[in-house]
């Protein structure tokens, strides 16, 4: 068994780490930068940045680096729902006054969908590698993608969305379990409002007992054990979001680091209630409301879009209770402001001991 493989071919990277990208947390050009300098593949979380946004992150980001680096968006993000709205808006009032907060109309809550000109920035900049969540690129999208060069990754959580996956021609499958931090990649929650929650070890060997196309191992996976153990399932290397939040490049607040450091394997949840699509998050205070209320939050990106404004301004309050803390089950394994190529090659080191 050996660190380097097909994966790392494929990708034209060293080591077979991918940084997870991670939507919603700011300025992370410095971390993807880095992960990809360290010979791992840095991955920029741009769904929910504009296009002007993204293409000014990629071209930052090429100062940083001559390697390659993906960026990351939502390739189903459905369209604004206000059914509940009344019932939902009523619940958030009340922690928006405690925050100091003024309720918003239902004509202000709006979701702008960008997708299509996200993926021209994508294409126009002919980046390395396009990673999609939620669902598939179009037949036409993949065309466009390859005929540029451009690799395509695709989170999954079932098998049987990976070989959609495959089938579509995606280039890189992510196995994403239940211990996953923030969002997963399920394609449909409709049925399944807490989604497919299979646990990493369960999930891996199975997906890659029914696809060709190269894996990736995630979910719950922070260090060189991780990574062996992920390469004896089948997969072919790792992604890893968590792990990098509390490095010294992460863009995540203070307040953030701070609650992943002191959490514990039993400190997370998954919930809907951030953004109305099942995700794991440190509990705090507005989890433990929103439970308590027992209302049925609105559907992706409407309850998202609706809670954006207390997420921000607690942010602005220093204040993690009313903050998203997305976070995976391994953050015991954490560590304070460690560079992002340290804890690389600390992985590699580690993983390298074990393989002897």
């Amino acid at each position: 068994m050996q660190l380097t493989n097909k994966l790392c071919e494929l990708l034209d990277i060293r080591y077979p780490i991918v940084l997870a990208g991670m939507a919603g947390i700011p300025h992370m050009v410095q971390l993807v930068s880095a992960v990809s300098n360290a010979g791992g593949l840095g991955t920029l979380g741009a769904a929910y940045m504009t296009p002007e946004e993204i293409k000014d992150a990629i071209q930052a980001i090429r100062k940083l680096t001559d390697a390659p680096f993906a960026v990351n968006i939502f390739s189903n993000v459905g369209s604004d729902n206000y059914e509940n709205f009344d019932a939902v808006n009523k619940e958030l009032n009340i922690i928006r006054e405690s925050l100091g907060i003024l309720s918003p109309d239902k004509q202000e809550i709006w979701t702008p969908d960008h997708f299509e000109e996200q993926f021209h920035v994508l294409l126009e900049e002919r980046i390395p590698v396009i990673s999609s969540t939620f669902g598939l690129l179009s037949d036409y999208q993949v065309q466009q993608a390859k005929s540029l060069g451009i690799k395509i990754i695709n989170k999954v959580t079932t098998v049987d969305e990976a070989i959609q996956a495959e089938s579509r021609g995606c280039d890189v499958i992510v196995a994403q379990g239940s211990e996953a931090g923030g969002h997963r990649g399920s394609f449909d929650t409709s049925s399944r409002p807490s989604g497919a929650n299979i646990g990493t070890m369960a999930l891996v060997p199975q997906i890659v007992d029914h696809v060709e196309t190269p894996v990736l191992a995630a979910g719950g996976i922070m260090d060189g054990r991780g990574l062996v153990a992920s390469l004896a399932l089948g997969a072919q290397g790792v992604q890893m979001g968590t792990r990098f939040l509390t490095s010294t490049e992460s863009g995540a607040h203070p307040v953030y680091k701070r609650a992943l450091l002191e959490s514990t394997e039993e400190s997370t949840v998954i919930t809907n209630a951030f953004s109305g699509r099942p995700a794991r998050v440190i509990r705090n205070t507005f989890v433990q409301h929103w439970e308590t209320s027992r209302i049925e939050p609105l559907r992706f990106p409407t309850q998202n879009t609706l809670t954006r404004e207390i997420r921000n301004v607690s942010a602005r309050q220093n204040n993690a209770e009313y903050m998203a803390l997305w976070a995976g089950q391994g953050t015991r394994m954490l560590t304070a402001d460690q560079a992002a190529g340290d804890i690389i090659n600390q992985i590699v080191t580690d993983a390298r001991k074990i393989l002897i």
